[in-house]
């Protein structure tokens, strides 16, 4: 039979799918999703990305029977799936969305793209984001996100089925993969479905507390959109997500309080791919520091005690220790706590973002390497081209958590510190322990440092790079390749207010 290869990876949709579209257009097609070990056995690799999948694979399957299709799974390296499906059947073409990942899989693609070679097999890739593959600046990155976003979505396409594999392989377990045991009981469920549904709400009601309501915790559950795993996963397509926003946008009878949410919003979305582009374009920084001056900055400094007691959520400031039990149990929390985590291991607790970011690539359901990476190093202070972005945990629970709502519900020992003691219960009195039964050390964990002593000396010591000449001198190189231009193009149309143009980078969510 005359046919060809659909690849899904992380697109797990019909819709606006343009491998599907175009493989279709061809002629009979076989859908394949290939689980393979190797990924799963990465450190940024959990159970709960697992479930999501199988869950989305689900939705994804039923799509497929209604357009004349059938998802065909198999376990195994991409390669070897590919290779025994040749053999069996010899297709015409392999169809599949670019993938900007992590290094096993950017291994993966390579291998595949030499096996195709081999085989006589043309292998077509289609853009899956606003990301530019072989990008070598970012002059015009503005501009080719945006022809992207305003194209024709492509429809669901009618499918001819190629009957080849009579069966599909058994569902492989979690623990046979070696993921960890814990899977957030809170998380969100995957497909299609879920995703349209988090959508259609997030633009008819909760964009309007968008603005002012995502870096609190105790807002930002419902006023952030909550479609990123959906697009981490490709339930929904980036560019379906924009023409919606902006279709609903352009509503006359939109109260302004949403419409600037939904233009906050759209500035996320232009930023979710600027980020992903960087690890496109430099896959190294998913290991190695974006400035290469800074290596050894933290490196031969690694505190085993400090990391453990950050993942057990045991460092002692509250609402850190807060955001580490939310994100156990939910797989979720909104990115400016994200960031004071990340600042909170890199300058007090003095800890290579590599190590953490590989802990908390396995908490986020969410998890897009090009962004994490970015924003692991960001936070960090290891691009070289980035303001230091150091946020200190008590003053942000009394920014954003002052009556301690967050930080009571999340640390049950916590409900019964009284309020005067509520953002540094460590000081607290032994006679106020004993009133309030409560012990600092036990129920509660003492802070692993000084907290103003220990930034105070981080700070320094990254200041201390970046005012050296020989750093300063490679800067310049790195702006060309990841730095942005302009202001971003989902709002040409029209000036960004105040609060949108001072948000602008803190939310991906």
């Amino acid at each position: 039979m005359t046919y060809r290869v659909v690849w899904f990876k992380r697109d797990l949709r019909v819709h606006d799918h343009a491998p599907l579209a175009e493989a279709a257009r061809l002629g009979p097609v076989l859908c394949l999703y290939a689980l393979e070990p190797v990924l799963w056995q990465q450190p940024d690799a959990a159970r709960q990305h697992l479930a999501f999948v199988q869950e989305s694979l689900r939705d994804l399957q039923v799509e497929l029977k209604c357009l004349g299709g059938r998802l065909h799974f198999a376990v195994g390296d991409a390669v070897d799936v590919l290779d025994r499906l040749h053999r069996q059947s010899p297709f015409l073409g392999l169809f599949s969305h670019e993938e900007s990942g992590n290094a096993a899989s950017y291994e993966r693609d390579r291998r595949v793209k030499l096996w195709c070679e081999a085989n006589a097999v043309p292998w077509r890739e289609y853009r899956q984001f606003g990301v530019v593959r072989g990008l070598r600046e970012r002059k015009h990155w503005v501009r080719q996100w945006e022809q992207l976003v305003q194209s024709e979505l492509m429809p669901s396409p009618a499918l001819q089925a190629a009957e080849v594999l009579r069966s599909n392989d058994p569902w492989p377990s979690a623990d046979s993969l070696g993921l960890e045991v814990h899977e957030p009981d809170r998380r969100q469920r995957g497909g299609r479905a879920n995703g349209l549904e988090m959508l259609q709400s997030f633009l008819t009601d909760r964009s309007a507390t968008y603005l002012g309501g995502i870096s609190s915790p105790l807002s930002a559950s419902h006023a952030c959109s909550r479609l990123s795993p959906y697009l981490t996963w490709g339930c929904l397509s980036l560019r379906e997500v924009v023409q919606a926003a902006r279709l609903r946008m352009g509503d006359p009878a939109l109260p302004t309080r949403q419409r600037l949410g939904l233009e906050g919003f759209m500035s996320r979305l232009h930023w979710h791919c600027h980020f992903i582009q960087k690890l496109e374009t430099e896959p190294a920084i998913e290991h190695h520091n974006m400035h290469r001056g800074y290596d050894g900055l933290r490196e031969s400094d690694h505190n085993e005690v400090h990391l453990q007691a950050l993942k057990d959520g045991r460092t002692g400031w509250p609402l850190v220790d807060a955001c580490v039990a939310m994100l156990r149990e939910t797989g979720w929390i909104n990115f400016r706590m994200r960031a004071m985590l990340v600042s909170v291991a890199a300058y007090p607790l003095w800890l290579h973002w590599r190590p953490v970011g590989e802990w908390l690539a396995r908490q986020f359901l969410d998890y897009e390497p090009g962004i994490h990476w970015s924003q692991m190093q960001m936070q960090s202070g290891t691009t070289g081209i980035n303001t230091t972005r150091v946020y200190n945990p008590i003053k942000q629970a009394r920014d954003h958590d002052p009556d301690g709502h967050f930080v009571r519900h999340w640390l049950p020992a916590m409900q019964k510190v009284p309020d005067a003691w509520l953002f540094e219960p460590w000081r607290m009195p032994p006679e106020v322990q004993t009133r309030c039964g409560v012990v600092v050390g036990e129920d509660i964990a003492m802070p692993l440092v000084d907290l103003e002593q220990a930034t105070r000396e981080a700070k320094q010591r990254v200041y201390a790079l970046r005012t050296d000449p020989a750093i300063a001198a490679v800067q310049a190189d790195i702006v060309r390749r990841h730095g942005s231009r302009n202001r971003s193009a989902e709002n040409l149309s029209r000036p960004r207010s105040p609060e949108v143009q001072a948000q602008a980078s803190l939310d991906f969510s």
